[in-house]
């Protein structure tokens, strides 16, 4: 069976999409775009997270590193989320790789809704921001523990896996 088609001048229930930057993170002269389409909250960070663990954390890893389970089993390896170029990227360099796919890495814009795309855009900062934090940021009494493994970069107050101990936010 094939659908009808569409008549001419009419939109689809629920496809209705005016506003071009949120479904494509583009700008009007089609650069790709750096604000966020909606304000950042803990609600959004939070379904970015479970979001990004999802689809994300199976080859990017919840640190976003790169090293998640799909590469440790001789995948290629994607890039990290805290290397300078990614660091500086613009989030819509993010929507269009979630959206269209780059490298080896598909398309994920039938399993992930454009919203959910910007929350996991939203997580990815705040992680990026979490692996590269000056210390001055870091509440008083909170203890940085740095990493084990090689050297600590040069010029960087907290590294990449390092790992924060001290009180915790309460749930619930």
């Amino acid at each position: 069976r094939a659908s009808r088609p569409l008549v001419q001048g009419t939109v689809a229930r629920g496809q209705l999409r005016d506003d071009a930057y949120f479904y494509t993170a583009k700008l009007p002269n089609n650069q790709i775009g750096d604000v966020m389409p909606f304000p950042v909250t803990a609600e959004v960070l939070a379904r970015g997270q479970q979001r990004f663990n999802i689809y994300c954390a199976p080859c990017h890893s919840r640190l976003g590193d790169g090293n998640g389970m799909i590469p440790q089993r001789g995948f290629r390896r994607p890039p990290s989320f805290h290397i300078d170029r990614l660091r500086r990227a613009p989030v819509g360099h993010f929507f269009d790789v979630i959206s269209n796919g780059f490298g080896a890495m598909p398309d994920y814009a039938a399993q992930i809704p454009a919203r959910d795309r910007w929350h996991i855009i939203a997580y990815v900062r705040a992680l990026q921001f979490s692996q590269s934090a000056p210390a001055s940021l870091v509440p008083a009494g909170t203890q940085v523990r740095e990493p084990t493994g090689p050297p600590v970069q040069a010029g960087r107050d907290v590294t990449e896996g390092a790992q924060v101990e001290g009180p915790r936010p309460a749930t619930g």
